[in-house]
């Protein structure tokens, strides 16, 4: 049983202290399903958001040959911009760093790891980002481990590191023990109250028609679709975050 449930509750009014927010999806959708809420509520506030794009998007209908994997990848692009549109976050143009789906590079070792790197640093120093919102680093898909390894990386060549915050996606369905905190990852769970927005992260969630319903990629039957017992977990009035603990003074 997860332990999600049992998390201190912060109020809706804690996205006001995060100042300028970044929230980074491995995948359109990521970022309506981890940090929609989040998003919408720092709208609210007043906060300037920007997002980042990181992988195409193209292979959760890998087979279609009616959809050219350039086609795929505009169709999911077009989604993810829309749902930015819905949480009102979508003021500033978001960072699309388009590695390949399903191979997003997380060791420097690979292919586009450093130039991603440097793209990612460029973007949130531009936006001068006082929060980052990433996939916490072992959420159970390949491609958010990888993200939260290049946001690790961006961040350490910055003066000043913003504040971290590290939202569930698959750990709400896949999650092992070994894939949650322990007393060495040095961080704290916490879920963020989204009663008021909840209705608005739905609309965002459901803007990604490619992936909640078929009638987009029609000719992929084995193509990727969010399922409603997946999706049922992003319908709760909360969201689930980790952030580094305080150091002992």
């Amino acid at each position: 049983m997860l332990p999600f449930a049992e998390y201190p509750l912060r109020p809706s009014d804690f996205a006001a202290s995060l100042g300028s927010t970044v929230a980074i999806a491995p995948h359109p959708d990521d970022e309506a399903l981890g940090c929609g809420g989040l998003l919408a509520l720092l709208h609210q506030a007043g906060q300037p958001t920007a997002a980042v794009l990181v992988s195409d998007g193209s292979m959760s209908h890998p087979n279609s040959k009616t959809f050219s994997a350039a086609a795929r990848r505009a169709v999911r692009e077009g989604e993810f911009r829309h749902a930015l549109t819905v949480l009102g976050a979508d003021t500033t143009e978001p960072l699309l760093l388009e590695l390949p789906d399903s191979q997003v590079p997380g060791t420097a070792a690979e292919p586009g790891f450093a130039t991603a790197v440097a793209r990612l640093r460029a973007y949130l120093l531009q936006q001068q980002v006082a929060t980052v919102l990433v996939p916490w680093r072992r959420d159970p898909h390949p491609d958010h481990r990888a993200t939260a390894a290049l946001v690790q990386a961006a961040l350490a060549g910055l003066p000043q590191p913003p504040r971290c915050l590290e939202y569930v996606v698959w750990a709400w369905e896949r999650a092992t023990p070994e894939d949650l905190p322990t007393d060495a990852d040095a961080v704290s769970g916490f879920r963020l109250d989204i009663t008021s927005v909840l209705a608005q992260k739905q609309r965002a969630i459901a803007v990604h028609r490619s992936q909640v319903a078929p009638g987009v990629f029609v000719d992929d039957e084995a193509g990727f679709l969010l399922s409603m017992e997946v999706l049922a977990h992003f319908a709760v009035p909360y969201e689930v975050y980790f952030e580094a603990n305080e150091p002992e003074i």
